[in-house]
């Protein structure tokens, strides 16, 4: 069971709706990340309690633990995490860029342009460090980072893998790029994801399965003419949706050329999934440009430093840390009606940090994908009475 509907537009921002077997995803939605069957700090009752939609889990690490034959043996993932809404899994190709060219380029999906984290001479001063994945045709070869054993992912296999996962939205295995790559190898790598696209929807075609659903991912780097190829070849296949994925380039405006150049070309009738980015910016500029899901470890990341997410400062953000917040009896937020903003203070939650009591972060947690599911009902109903425009712009001023 799967079905996406468009129910409004403001341009090319739109609100929907995706249909699964485990519930309905109104869209622009955040979808939280649980890589290893849990969002870190989070009960399943916590993110019911903030009305998380869907959570994305990954392939890669829950093949390595606790092993996808025990969660098959368990009823599957959602009876696994007892956590009952729609889940996605990815399918280890961010794994192929983590633990490969990021660690041999010491870089991530957009090169870093900040001045702090570059030498006088203008290079990343990121630690480079040894590549434990490689890859040919056949498949990506796996090092574990738990006990060093080798793995082997081929595209049929991550297919099987996600099978006994049992995820409402899986996705096939592609090779996702670093920035640093030069055009003919992001080519090159384009073309083994197709190619891997391909050999995995005959796999999942092969079992008639009615509770899944398969996502096509477009790769091409920065480079127009190779995201035009990808999107064409993925909209020629049978996938019930589209996600951008692989390097957004070296700056925020990149990213922003990448998604012109690519949504236009995706079908107006099946939803756009943006991989691995959740910023509060992006997130505007991302529905601005038509994308319908994204994923990100921002949120729960942030708030494991003390970093809470917060209207009208620049940035969206404050460091609860700082000295100004010990003696400070206000909620993080006040119009916030969190756990966290209902109950505590910035002084209390400053206090739980200082003293690293865990439960400090927990709070910070809930509050962080509070306010990201604030703010996406706040665009899904700023696009329905058409003043999405007038929303972001309040936004960019604030900052």
């Amino acid at each position: 069971m799967f079905s996406f509907e468009c129910i409004g537009k403001e341009e090319e921002a739109r609100v929907g709706k995706i249909i699964t077997s485990h519930g309905t995803i109104f869209t622009p939605a955040f979808i939280c990340v649980g890589t290893q069957a849990t969002v870190k700090a989070m009960s399943v009752e916590d993110l019911h309690h903030i009305g998380s939609q869907v959570i994305i889990a990954n392939t890669y690490h829950l093949h390595l633990q606790p092993g996808e034959d025990l969660i098959e043996q368990a009823g599957g993932l959602h009876a696994f995490m007892g956590w009952h809404g729609p889940l996605m899994t990815d399918s280890g190709g961010f794994q192929i860029f983590s633990l490969g060219a990021a660690r041999e380029h010491a870089t991530g999906k957009m090169t870093p342009i900040f001045s702090e984290e570059r030498d006088r001479g203008g290079h990343f001063t990121g630690k480079k460090r040894k590549r434990l994945v490689h890859m040919d045709d056949e498949a990506a070869y796996f090092i574990s980072y738990l006990d060093g054993s080798t793995h082997k992912f081929t595209p049929e296999g991550v297919i099987r893998m996600q099978r006994k996962l049992g995820a409402d939205i899986i996705l096939p295995l592609d090779e996702c790029t670093s920035p640093l790559h030069d055009y003919d190898y992001t080519k090159k790598a384009m073309e083994r994801t197709h190619s891997w696209a391909i050999r995995a929807q005959t796999e999942f075609h092969s079992v008639f399965r009615n509770n899944q659903s398969i996502f096509g991912i477009v790769q091409g780097g920065a480079y127009r003419d190779l995201r035009k190829k990808s999107a064409s070849f993925n909209t020629s296949q049978s996938f019930d949706g589209y996600a951008i994925g692989g390097s957004l380039g070296r700056s925020k405006n990149d990213m922003y050329n990448i998604l012109e150049w690519t949504v236009p070309l995706l079908p107006q009738n099946k939803p756009r999934h943006l991989l691995g980015i959740g910023g509060i910016k992006d997130i505007f500029e991302a529905v601005k440009r038509g994308v319908d899901l994204m994923d990100c470890i921002l949120p729960t990341q942030l708030a494991r430093t003390g970093t809470l997410l917060v209207n009208n400062v620049p940035r969206s953000r404050i460091h609860i840390l700082n000295s100004r917040y010990k003696d400070d009896l206000n909620p993080i937020e006040q119009e916030c009606r969190c756990t966290a903003c209902s109950n505590h203070t910035r002084a209390y939650i400053r206090h739980l940090f200082a003293s690293k009591e865990p439960l400090g972060v927990h709070l910070a947690t809930i509050h962080n994908l509070s306010f990201i599911e604030s703010l996406m009902g706040r665009i899904r109903k700023a696009i329905k009475e058409g003043c999405f425009e007038n929303l972001r712009n309040d936004f960019i001023a604030s900052q």
